[in-house]
């Protein structure tokens, strides 16, 4: 437990915290978060989500049973809070904010830190196979329940074609024939990839401190507590239980525990503005869980590390 918290998680938190600080003390500023989360959103994560998935064994990595878990998974949470919601959520700019932050996991930046750090390129692939498909179910699934409980729908075909056009499908759909087939890159291709690669996680971590905002909660709490329980809790020990009792053990498990327990997605403040949600509550739900997560992540991995799970 001790090398899996200096290793992964101080690294993550010291870059989250730096973010934070550098926005404090005013050397970032707004268009600087805007536009290096811009970078990594559309050049640099789709880089290292293709050049992981292309130089991997497609056969050893695209888990298909695994995936089925995720899936199944994060479905089966997500009709949980909306039943939930119904009864312990009134505001209904707030419903589909709770539901969202509950489950949706900021896979594509702390979860593959995890997973990368914990178990270096060949954790890094399997993650961004499995991130990937989850990635797309989330969007959908976000995209449906934030238009279910407005009183005014937006369009859910506009954001379903943005969907379609996403960098980070688009790189891991492009990336899966390279696997499959073991096609090679030219040299100057996979040189270039990796320089933006090596970009992604610390650009991507010092950003995402940056956006986070802190505030008085006392309004929010019943709705915040809802959901930091659901994603730091309920949603891991889902997941982790469902592949446990599939059989899945070792790297397989860890991934799906650490992909799973990271905190709310960044990206969901986003979609919750432009669909009408409460922003304000997305964004606390967001600075919450990840300061709830660190820990909680420790205890659960040093926990199955202990009984040789993980």
């Amino acid at each position: 437990m001790f090398s899996f918290v200096t290793s992964t998680l101080i690294p993550v938190l010291i870059l989250l915290l730096l973010g934070w600080w550098f926005y404090r003390i005013k050397w970032l500023n707004e268009g600087f978060v805007e536009a290096g989360s811009r970078l990594v959103f559309n050049v640099a994560l789709p880089a290292l989500l293709f050049l992981s998935i292309s130089q991997a064994d497609f056969a050893r990595t695209a888990n298909a049973p695994l995936i089925a878990i995720g899936v199944t998974g994060s479905l089966l949470m997500c009709l949980l809070l909306m039943l939930a919601v119904n009864y312990l959520v009134t505001a209904d700019t707030a419903k589909g904010v709770v539901v969202q932050g509950g489950f949706r996991t900021n896979m594509g930046i702390i979860g593959l830190a995890y997973c990368a750090n914990t178990y270096g390129n060949e954790g890094l692939a399997a993650a961004s196979v499995y991130m990937g498909c989850i990635t797309i179910l989330f969007n959908v699934v976000s995209v449906f329940v934030l238009n279910f409980y407005q009183s005014h729908h937006r369009s859910p075909i506009n954001h379903l074609k943005g969907i379609l056009r996403n960098p980070l499908i688009l790189a891991i759909t492009a990336a899966l024939p390279f696997s499959y087939f073991q096609w090679s890159l030219p040299a100057v291709i996979s040189t270039t990839g990796e320089y933006f690669a090596q970009l992604t996680l610390p650009l991507a971590l010092i950003c995402t401190g940056a956006s986070l905002q802190f505030r008085s909660f006392s309004g929010d709490w019943k709705n915040l507590a809802l959901s930091t329980v659901s994603k730091c809790l309920l949603y891991p020990a889902l997941l982790v239980s469902m592949a446990y009792l599939a059989g899945f053990r070792g790297m397989n498990l860890g991934i799906v525990l650490l992909l799973s327990i990271a905190p709310t997605a960044a990206a969901s403040y986003v979609m919750v503005r432009n669909l009408g949600g409460d922003h304000r509550l997305a964004a606390s739900i967001i600075a919450v869980t990840t300061l709830v997560s660190l820990p909680v992540t420790a205890i659960a991995f040093g926990a199955l590390s202990s009984m040789g799970l993980v």
